[in-house]
């Protein structure tokens, strides 16, 4: 028996029911892969079923509004993937009339889409032989024939590419894609896989040689970097002051209060210096506290954001503000969607 169809054998008899497996849709398929994407099942799970109720076709995503769309999104987290998934929707619904590419090649060159994703669609959806390889196929590999190439050096990318090419299935290469993630997924888990009732045992050089634990081999990840905000909450009596983020940050286009960022944990006297503090009306003579004396530690891939929110209690109009009411319908950093649901603003 070839190695694609121990794994096909497999994956008959364990392959979890999953929607979009479920479907050859390929705006069904582009929109579970993207979100997938950093996300575990279960988490990203809800959020496809509401995206497909709340948009059934491509047209319905490409015509919504994209505060409504990160909206929608808030809590996934890489938000540029929802950026980009609404981009490409506009362009599939008005430049394709609503049909995705068929191709690999083609599928490669929407926003977005990468090699993982446009090999994804195009085995699933129409049936390519084009192998997809993201972390679980990386671990299946680099195991079962003892790689320990990294998989995340450009050689690394290559030499796996190439192997797993030369492994799938012609007569059914979506299945057999669908196989192997899986099988990474659920049998040949990163820590504490259980080999014993593993189908390939009897071929798998990381455990011939007792190497399970030390593949895939990956290089150090970059330095975390430490951030420290300062959020200024400035309200009256019915308003809240609130503002879009922009620029090539984390976060653009979501939501969120005025920000001061400092080098270190900073205080009010620190703070109250920078020119956007000056920049609110009646913050020099307003109530100012501390609302965390302990930070909120919220930590992304690459960096560690520690924050601290200062309640701004204001008398006067506060213009640009938006409604307290309100606040929960703007998409925001799942750090400070937090905040509002446990803040209770008074007046």
């Amino acid at each position: 028996m070839t190695f694609h169809q121990h794994l096909t054998r497999w994956y008959t008899s364990n392959k979890r029911d999953l929607p979009w497996r479920n479907t050859l849709n390929p705006y069904k398929i582009w929109l579970s892969e993207i979100m997938l994407q950093q996300t575990r099942v279960d988490q990203g799970m809800p959020y496809y079923l509401r995206f497909v109720d709340k948009f059934p076709t491509v047209h319905h995503l490409a015509a919504a509004k994209e505060d409504l769309v990160m909206k929608m999104w808030q809590g996934l987290g890489y938000y540029s993937r929802a950026r980009n998934l609404h981009a490409t929707a506009k362009y599939i619904s008005n430049e394709c009339d609503g049909r995705f590419p068929q191709t690999y090649t083609e599928l490669k060159k929407l926003k977005g889409i990468g090699d993982y994703t446009a090999a994804a669609i195009a085995s699933f959806s129409f049936g390519e032989v084009v192998p997809v390889v993201d972390g679980n196929v990386y671990r299946v590999l680099s195991r079962y024939f003892g790689v320990d190439m990294p998989i995340n050096a450009t050689e690394g990318v290559r030499y796996f590419r190439e192997l797993a090419a030369g492994l799938i299935s012609e007569e059914d290469p979506g299945t057999y894609n669908q196989a192997i993630m899986e099988f990474g997924a659920r049998q040949c888990t990163p820590r504490n896989p259980d080999c014993n009732v593993c189908p390939l045992n009897t071929s798998c050089v990381a455990l011939q040689k007792d190497q399970i634990g030390e593949l895939p081999v990956k290089l150090k990840k970059t330095k975390v970097k430490k951030r420290y905000f300062n959020y200024l909450i400035p309200y009256n009596n019915k308003d809240v002051l609130i503002t879009k983020r922009t620029g090539k940050d984390i976060w653009r286009d979501l939501y969120e209060f005025p920000l001061v960022e400092t080098p270190h944990t900073a205080d009010w006297e620190e703070v109250s210096r920078h020119a956007l503090v000056r920049d609110i009306p009646g913050v020099s003579s307003a109530d100012v506290r501390l609302y965390n004396e302990a930070e909120v530690v919220h930590k992304l891939s690459h960096q560690h954001i520690y924050t601290r929110f200062w309640i701004v209690e204001l008398e006067g109009d506060l213009k640009q503000g938006v409604s307290k009411s309100s606040l929960s319908d703007y998409a925001m950093p799942v750090l400070l969607a937090n905040f509002v649901n446990e803040f209770e603003f008074s007046n």
